[in-house]
């Protein structure tokens, strides 16, 4: 490797070391400061919007080879610009997530523990070609207390880079800095990230099945994953057509490049003569292509979908539609092909609803509702950083709770653990205070200290 090559990475290590040094800060801050600093952005984001949208329109003329999902993705105009704005607000408004009670148990006399919430520390987060994902994860990480080190998709660059801009200059001279936040520019930088264990305390790529596997494969660090969205409807014998037609249209073309769209179709034999034809039509009007099966192709005359079809996230105007015989053929092919991201059933049945709730393994599981709904902001999380696929620390729209871990407080006067042991051993009464309020252990000892942060 050249000299100039080393000084690169050993570069982006210090970077990431210097974000590390800013966890304390982060962590022991007020709710009042991080709200604070989430309005100054909003207000530097409208400031800096000219610019913001100029480096998008630049973005978009480089893009012309690329998919229309990513360019879809990638576009970022006065829409999702308020949105962001607006979801800034959100996350302020959200409750203080550092220093929650979660257990409160005395001991014994004078012996109180508590478990807490706090800040994970550093969040290693590369994403997608989504100019707006990177707002979303910046206020998730301020509300949250957590700094950051971000990674966009090379093809949003210079609207990655003009938001980045705003934002730091909305941090100068808040209780925050601009230390707390990094963003990494090249593909070779990310590998640098995946080093970085133990300046970086969790890493969440969102992405490809591949992308998310090779992050895997090359970290030591922990992985939340964000996978594929190849997510599956489907439309029980029991379900009302007209209810089903619309769930069907919204979950596939109301935003068809989202990783909560739909790429399967499933539709019950005895509903599919009724159903399928008034579907295609919906589907046509709409520019949705449709491959099928041999019995849908008799009913509707839409090609006939390869085996590679039931596997294939669209993420564009096209589905796979498949007629089962029965709601266990549709569970059993959910279990085959999905992505465990978001799936759904339309039905009138509530036994055949509850069985597929219970049995569909899942990170979102609907019924009677479009799939589109797997949103943390429709969800109430104030934003997301992605739809988590993983089965532990995080499942599903992963917000504030996804970014936070625990530590327990132990407070006593100078009890031993000899008391407890032995043929005397003193018993523990173990009685549960419940979670109401602040920590009693921190307000107890240090309510008139500066430094009382969890």
């Amino acid at each position: 490797m050249s000299i100039a090559g080393q000084q690169m990475k050993n570069n982006v290590m210090q970077q990431i070391a210097s974000v590390r040094k800013e966890t304390a800060v982060m962590a022991s801050s007020t709710d009042e400061q991080r709200n604070g600093l989430l309005e100054s952005i909003a207000d530097g984001l409208v400031r800096d919007s000219k610019a913001i949208f100029e480096a998008n329109l630049q973005d978009m003329a480089n893009a012309t080879d690329c998919a229309a999902s990513v360019r879809d993705r990638l576009k970022f105009g006065q829409e999702k610009f308020n949105s962001v704005i607006r979801s800034l607000s959100d996350v302020a408004a959200l409750s203080d997530p550092i220093g929650k009670v979660l257990l409160r148990t005395e001991l014994d006399d004078n012996l109180l523990l508590e478990k807490i919430s706090v800040p994970i520390g550093v969040i290693g987060m590369v994403f997608e070609a989504r100019p707006d994902a990177l707002v979303q994860i910046v206020s998730l990480c301020i509300k949250s207390g957590n700094c950051i080190v971000l990674k966009g998709g090379k093809e949003a660059a210079l609207t990655n880079k003009a938001l980045f801009d705003s934002i730091q200059r909305s941090c100068e001279g808040s209780f925050a800095g601009t230390g707390w936040i990094l963003l990494l520019q090249s593909h070779e930088d990310v590998n640098q990230m995946l080093k970085a264990d133990g300046l970086i305390d969790l890493m969440i790529p969102r992405g490809t099945y591949a992308f998310v596997k090779y992050v895997k494969d090359n970290t030591r660090i922990p992985v939340l994953g964000h996978a594929d969205g190849l997510c599956t409807m489907y439309i029980d014998r029991s379900g009302f057509v007209g209810k089903a037609v619309a769930c069907a249209l919204d979950a596939k073309t109301n935003y068809p490049a989202a990783c909560n769209s739909i790429e399967n179709l499933l539709v019950h034999k005895d509903i599919s003569s009724e159903f399928l034809p008034i579907m295609a039509k919906a589907y046509s009007e709409n520019g949705v292509s449709i491959v099928g099966d041999k019995r849908v192709c008799k009913i509707i005359g839409c090609p006939e979908a390869t085996d590679n079809d039931w596997d294939t996230e669209y993420l564009s105007l096209k589905i796979s539609i498949r007629i089962v015989d029965s709601l266990d053929e549709a569970i059993a092919f959910i279990a085959a092909h999905t992505s465990h991201h978001t799936d759904a059933i339309i039905a009138e049945d509530e036994q055949a609803v509850r069985k597929f709730l219970t049995l569909v393994d899942s990170a979102d599981v609907f019924a009677n509702c479009s799939t589109r709904f797997a949103d943390g902001y429709r969800f109430g999380l104030g934003a997301e950083l992605g739809v988590s696929t993983s089965r532990i620390h995080a499942r599903g729209p992963v917000g504030i709770e996804g970014l936070m871990t625990t530590k327990y407080l132990l407070s006593g006067q100078g009890q031993i653990v000899g008391t407890y042991m032995g043929p005397n051993a003193k018993g523990f009464k173990h009685i549960d205070l419940g979670t109401e309020g602040p920590s009693r252990i921190l307000s107890d000892s240090d309510e008139d200290s500066e430094d009382a942060q969890p």
